[in-house]
């Protein structure tokens, strides 16, 4: 008898959510970078356990919306919550109940979905202020199950991992065993430029940044030729992003290409245009291009 069903992982920005997909996959499906929203779009990982198929889905962090943007963002959060057998509250420990995280759980425990709290950073928290919060916030809603995580060192992973493959719904399996996730390549690549914006670029500009691989070309020694475009909102912007003498531009292609290479296992030719286009973040053009729909 096989298990198959969906997980959705959701909760505000910053919780770990997308270190926790990578750490249960064991690959790096989504970006991760110390900003807040860093993930745009929900990413599928394909978790094998025994018998049963766990297909977690990381969304975006869910926070006010203000841009289009903003918006198409946390409905994919919203949406993928929805569609889930089981929703994975994340919550940051070190943060506790904030506002954000309370508004959360109140409406996803009050949705009538399956819901799990998850209690993550436990090794950043003294151990005597887990329980009051986990009263806390298991006060605000029903949830059906709690744990008590690291998704970087791995504490209690392993747990939450067996719990959820015990919990998917019987049926067939819905990807091949091997597969890892569905993100298509040209997705990938224009992902890891934008991990490298948010690692190297401080203040505002990584939020006011999209990406987009423009040309993709199989070349006849096994290598592959990529042209990314880096959509910046402001002509400052795109200044920083380049550098002085293009240094900074350089610095991330190269980070960029070499994540690339291992991710792809083949040798990788990446090359980056930025231009300026003042209102991408409003355009429903734009917003496909980076795997999300269109909020209106």
């Amino acid at each position: 008898m096989t298990r198959c069903g969906f997980a959705a992982i959701v909760g505000a920005p910053n919780a770990g959510k997308s270190t926790l997909l990578n750490r249960m996959t064991g690959a790096r499906l989504s970006i991760v970078s110390p900003k807040a929203q860093t993930t745009r779009f929900r990413v599928l990982g394909v978790l094998v356990r025994g018998e049963s198929e766990i297909l977690l889905v990381d969304t975006p962090g869910i926070f006010r919306p203000r841009r289009r943007l903003d918006r198409a963002m946390v409905a994919a959060a919203w949406g993928g919550a929805r569609d889930a057998d089981i929703a994975v509250l994340v919550v940051d420990a070190r943060g506790g109940a904030t506002e954000a995280v309370r508004s959360i759980a109140t409406q996803l425990t009050g949705s009538g979905r399956v819901c799990w709290l998850v209690l993550n950073k436990i090794d950043l928290l003294a151990p005597a202020k887990l329980l009051p919060l986990t009263a806390e916030l298991t006060a605000l809603g029903s949830f059906a199950e709690t744990f008590m995580i690291s998704a970087t060192t791995g504490d209690g992973v392993d747990r939450l991992v067996a719990a959820l493959a015990a919990a998917m719904p019987e049926g067939p399996f819905l990807y091949p065993p091997d597969d890892l996730t569905d993100l298509p390549d040209r997705l990938l690549a224009a992902e890891l430029v934008r991990e490298q914006i948010f690692l190297q670029i401080h203040e505002e500009v990584p939020y006011a940044t999209t990406v987009e691989t423009e040309s993709w070309r199989e070349l006849r020694d096994g290598s592959v030729r990529i042209e990314v475009t880096v959509y910046v909102s402001r002509p400052g912007h795109k200044a920083i992003l380049i550098g002085e003498r293009g240094a900074r531009i350089r610095s991330i292609g190269a980070r960029a290409r070499a994540g690339l290479a291992t991710e792809l296992d083949r040798p990788v030719h990446l090359f980056l245009n930025v231009k300026e286009r003042a209102g991408w973040d409003e355009e429903a053009a734009r917003l496909r291009a980076i795997g999300l729909d269109d909020p209106g």
